[in-house]
């Protein structure tokens, strides 16, 4: 358990019944802070609230009602208190060849994803801009970095907000917020589990490269590397640091798979560097044209 806080601070977090949201929430009321957490289902409330009476309050929101995100952090900001820190957590993993995964399934992933998260931020940047200060962290995942098979619908909702995440850094830098995309790896959460949707499959073509995959998913499940109330721990660091980072990988699994990526891609930059510097303007294409 957490050292009780002698600042504490607002915490909005999205997503809070299960998984990290539910683990994220817990070690922040641990500390002492406040956490206003949305649910989707009423019959969840109660048993939030009664984590830490006074100190939690469980809000029923759905990300991808847009209309009701504004309103409900008017209502935080004006009856609870200001949100110090925003954590966009909620979310969900999608399993699927591309091929084989419907716009529709697509489009799905994205409203929960990534149109659900920009929608929470840009509703509570204004009340942080006024204040100049706010710390926003969004749940991506090391999955917002390196790819695996079977997940590319789930890989591009990711990729999507780490994009998202860094760039909204650098505009709100000298505002005196931060932003942070934390990356985990594989966690003992539900993503693998419950919390995931797998598409049917169809085309036996992908068979050799996507079933194997499956199946070590569904047997990893409940066997992960990662604990969620650590990751719980790490994320009040963050929040306390003067300088937080603009990304922060949680697992060594993702230490691991994300220093791999990132060296096949010097390697690749340096393979193909000769045909890359090759496309740029030349004195020697004026003369002849």
């Amino acid at each position: 358990m957490s050292q009780p806080t002698s600042h504490p601070k607002l915490f909005f977090i999205t997503g809070v019944s299960t998984g990290f949201g539910r683990a994220f929430a817990q070690g922040a009321l641990d500390a002492g802070h406040r956490v206003v957490g949305t649910l989707r289902k009423p019959a969840d409330v109660a048993p939030f609230e009664a984590l830490a009476p006074g100190r939690a309050t469980g809000i029923i929101l759905d990300v991808t009602d847009t209309p009701a995100i504004a309103p409900a952090v008017a209502r935080i900001e004006a009856e609870i208190g200001p949100i110090d820190v925003l954590v966009n957590n909620a979310g969900y993993g999608h399993e699927g060849v591309v091929e084989e995964t419907s716009l529709d399934e697509l489009r799905r992933q994205f409203e929960v994803n990534v149109y659900g998260p920009v929608a929470v931020i840009q509703a509570v940047l204004p009340h942080m801009r006024a204040r100049r200060a706010g710390h926003i962290v969004n749940v991506t995942s090391m999955g917002g970095i390196i790819t695996l098979p079977g997940l590319g619908i789930y890989h591009g909702s990711k990729f999507a907000l780490e994009g998202i995440s860094e760039a909204l850094g650098k505009e709100v830098k000298d505002l005196g917020i931060h932003v942070t995309a934390i990356e985990p790896g594989s966690f003992r959460t539900d993503w693998a589990g419950r919390s995931m949707v797998r598409v049917e499959r169809a085309i036996a073509d992908y068979d050799p490269v996507f079933e194997p995959w499956r199946q070590r998913r569904q047997g990893y499940n409940g066997k992960q590397p990662g604990n969620p109330a650590k990751a719980a721990q790490v994320l009040l660091q963050l929040v306390e640091a003067k300088n937080p980072p603009a990304h922060l990988l949680l697992g060594s699994d993702a230490v691991k798979l994300v220093g791999e990526k990132l060296a096949a891609l010097q390697n690749e930059l340096a393979e193909w560097r000769d045909v890359s510097l090759s496309t740029d303007f030349d004195p020697a294409d004026d003369a002849a044209a």
